[in-house]
């Protein structure tokens, strides 16, 4: 190497040391928890099979029957959410507000029956979400996650700088040296599982970015655009669909989260719509009416009806699908029925269909378990470049040091690498400042403490 060259490594490990210390925690985290939402269908069919499963009996109860059983057996529960049995051998399923907590209750659609309940927030799907999208502290977590996915970005664009063959061959490049033992043999792991899952960990972290609280919701803002024609003869509140998910749940997809949320309009309530002795309250479409509208309008099974809060509210029919080609977010008038907007894959723009793609790649679900094995595989890629990086640290650190690679004052401009950082701080604002945060502190502050030598390599 030139000395140009060797003080460049000296840089790139550095930042990379930095990326990796707060990235590492998050990765570990996210590997794992990914790994147990990847696997849902298969889980919940094994832990749940008592509630999500029954015996095909005869003709089944229509939705308002099934509605009616539920609030014979639980009077006080408020139900807010009605998912329609997927095929003939699953269970309907209601989500109600009961004694306080939001509670998943699964009913047998052919003699009514309630198999059972579900605490809606505190169940290994719902907990292993929450604890992905937001560490189970809201607002502050989501933040947290945001950085960590940015910084891990520079993690691996540094990472394959270090990697990048320099004349040693191809043993430690593309394949790991077995053989050896020791730092060696740690470095060689962690630098090839690195190098093999890194396209693939960027775009996990690129498609996950899009559901991030702040530069999520900016992005689509930005390129989530519908025809305004589609809401010209539409009354709209000022919420949009994104209201509709929580971090345990995801009702709509997210290319129709920033839409408006229409509203009902309560004189259509004062027509003859709905049929008599079949509304769940006065003037207001049966719950029935509405399983047969998201039918009518060829809607795929595996959707969610949510129910209307208020006076002003509508039933929202809403289905993110394993193929996002089948996407649909219907809202209907509680009062009349009519469609107020009814949102599919064709009206979705160039961007919203390539991250709706990029999602369900992501989240294993769009070519069944070949996907979901994929993605497994890049989150056991994640660990064991994770773990291989903490023994590599371990064992290279000095006794009694954090071990912080060695910074020198004498660096010409790395033009690249100063685009790449830019690049990165406008397009991930938030990373963008801890970036510079950072640095300050490392040029200003860190780089200038004696103790922190450690042999670069």
């Amino acid at each position: 190497m030139s000395k140009n060259t060797v003080s460049f490594y000296n840089l790139a490990w550095r930042w990379h040391f930095y990326a990796g210390l707060f990235v590492i925690p998050f990765m570990i985290m996210l590997a794992v928890t990914g790994s147990i939402y990847l696997f849902k269908p298969q889980l919940d069919n094994l832990l749940y099979a008592d509630l999500m499963q029954v015996r095909p009996a005869g003709q089944a109860l229509s939705a308002d029957q099934q509605l009616e059983k539920l609030r014979q057996a639980y009077p006080q529960a408020t139900v807010s959410q009605y998912l329609p049995p997927v095929d003939a051998d699953h269970s309907a399923q209601f989500v109600v507000g009961l004694e306080g907590r939001k509670t998943n209750l699964f009913l047998d659609p052919y003699s009514g029956q309630v198999l059972g309940t579900q605490d809606a927030q505190n169940n290994l799907q719902a907990i292993a979400r929450s604890l992905h999208g937001t560490l189970l502290i809201g607002t502050i977590g989501d933040r947290l996650i945001e950085l960590a996915a940015g910084w891990a970005i520079v993690l691996v664009v540094s990472g394959l700088y270090l990697w990048w063959p320099r004349g040693q061959g191809l043993r430690g490049v593309f394949w790991p040296r077995l053989a050896n033992r020791g730092r060696l043999f740690w470095r060689d792991l962690h630098a090839v599982t690195g190098f093999w899952g890194s396209l693939l960990l960027l775009f996990m972290l690129l498609t996950g970015m899009t559901w991030t609280g702040f530069w999520g919701e900016q992005f689509a803002d930005v390129w989530n655009r519908f025809p305004t024609a589609m809401w010209n003869e539409v009354p709209k509140s000022d919420q949009q669909a994104r209201s509709l998910n929580t971090a345990a749940d995801q009702t709509v997809a997210w290319a129709v989260e920033n839409t408006p949320m229409p509203v009902s309009d309560p004189h259509a309530a004062h027509k003859a719509h709905a049929a008599a002795g079949t509304a769940s309250n006065a003037g207001q479409v049966s719950l029935q009416q509405v399983v047969d509208t998201a039918r009518e309008r060829g809607v795929v099974p595996g959707y969610s009806i949510t129910l209307p809060a208020d006076a002003s509210g509508v039933y929202s029919i809403a289905v993110f699908a394993d193929d996002p080609r089948n996407d649909a977010t219907l809202h209907l008038d509680q009062y009349s029925g009519k469609v107020l907007a009814d949102i599919r894959w064709q009206d979705y723009g160039l961007v919203a269909r390539s991250v709706e793609m990029g999602v369900v790649l992501h989240e294993g679900k769009f070519f069944g378990l070949a996907n979901q094995l994929l993605m497994f595989g890049v989150c056991l890629l994640i660990l064991l470049s994770a773990v291989s990086g903490l023994v590599m640290w371990w064992k290279r650190r000095p006794q009694g040091s954090l071990g912080v690679p060695p910074l020198r004052h004498d660096l010409p401009l790395w033009k690249s690498a100063v685009v790449i950082m830019i690049g990165l701080g406008i397009a991930f604002p938030l990373v963008g400042l801890s970036l510079a945060a950072v640095w300050a502190l490392d040029w200003l502050v860190l780089s200038r403490i004696g103790g922190s030598k450690v042999v670069a390599g």
